[in-house]
């Protein structure tokens, strides 16, 4: 699958390559997945491009099958074997140790009442884990059965531009708002999350509105593509602001970052943080636990730039402030993003005037 308008020139030729080889690739051994970056050599980018081939565990070659062997060359592009461990939607949530609690995912079923007013005990006053209204871009918020993902920004129907927005939402994932597919429209988001102390029905900021259901991989079958983790709530005017704390208003949207491309974001877990693009029109499969698997197309990888609770985080541009994608999952090594043009065209909303 190759969009022409979301791949720079310079990767067109490799796109190509890579469409024809990506099947084949995924099904080798600890493959997680295939993109287009550079070719690394002893930890130093050396600026070749290459088809990337990313895997959970990286093995010694006598450890694998002939036919599980990467090439180092495909119809002569370059390959670059990148480890990169397991890709995660909604990894753990950790409270502080002092007070003796387990880890929790941001898509696993919220505690009951009393857990969570212990809960509230254990979060630092200071965090982005507070209760804000209006509330903005970067908090705790999550539908009332999971734990804590985060706000990305306020959006509006794109119908109504140019005209009069009859309805405003809270922009995050599928796993966040819609309890991974669980849940039903018009269930309560809060703000914060369940796992930060929002309880129904004070904290209710929102009602879930729509979201991008996620197809997971059935064994024995075609693996279905995903191009989205998405979804929005509808809250008050009043109760939203489209801000994204540290980041700021975003300028507009660039649908084809290429490698290389500095960007940031704001998250409920790790605040303000930045990275780069590595890899584009990656091909990628997630675990979202249980023993469910989603296989995802065209992504963004980034450097590591988050961790539990991030998820839903609006990814920009560090100096322009132009929207790049949503944050979904990822792994101790990289980051995965949603074009952020591909979550508008799913949901039908605009993330910017």
């Amino acid at each position: 699958m190759i969009e022409k308008n979301m791949i720079p020139k310079d990767f067109l030729s490799l796109a190509s390559v890579q469409a024809s080889e990506e099947s084949a690739l995924l099904d080798r051994q600890n493959v997680v997945g295939v993109a287009l970056g550079t070719k690394w050599s002893n930890g130093t980018d050396t600026g070749e491009k290459a088809i990337t081939v990313l895997v959970d565990t990286k093995l010694p070659h006598e450890l694998l099958r002939d036919n599980d062997l990467v090439p180092a060359k495909l119809s002569g592009v370059p390959t670059d074997v990148q480890e990169v461990g397991v890709l995660q939607a909604g990894r753990t949530i950790t409270p502080p140790k002092a007070n003796g609690a387990t880890p929790m995912h941001d898509e696993a079923p919220a505690s009951q009442p009393s857990r969570q007013e212990g809960l509230r005990d254990m979060v630092d006053p200071l965090t982005l884990a507070r209760r804000f209204r209006p509330a903005f871009g970067g908090l705790s918020v999550g539908h009332f059965q999971i734990t804590a993902g985060t706000y990305g920004t306020a959006v509006y129907d794109a119908s109504a531009l140019p005209g009069k927005p009859p309805r405003y939402y809270i922009l995050s994932n599928n796993h966040v708002l819609a309890n991974t597919n669980a849940a039903a429209i018009g269930d309560p988001i809060l703000q914060p999350g369940p796992f930060d102390g929002g309880v129904i029905p004070s904290d209710i900021i929102a009602r879930l509105s729509r979201y991008v259901p996620i197809k997971f991989i059935t064994p024995g079958q075609p693996a279905p593509l995903n191009l989205v983790d998405a979804a929005v709530a509808e809250g008050q005017f009043h109760d939203l602001d489209r801000r994204i704390f540290w980041v700021g208003d975003l300028r507009g949207t660039n649908p084809a970052p290429t490698v290389g491309t500095r960007v940031q974001k704001t998250g409920r877990t790790t605040s303000w943080t930045t990275g780069a693009v590595t890899n584009i029109n990656a091909t990628v499969d997630v675990n979202y636990g249980g023993g469910r698997v989603a296989r995802f197309a065209q992504q963004l990888l980034t450097t590591d730039m988050s961790a539990g609770g991030d998820s839903g985080s609006l990814v920009a541009e560090l100096n322009t402030d132009l929207a790049v994608g949503l944050l979904f999952a990822g792994s101790p090594v990289v980051t995965v993003v949603n074009r952020i043009t591909l979550v508008e065209a799913a949901l039908g909303i605009r993330v910017h005037p």
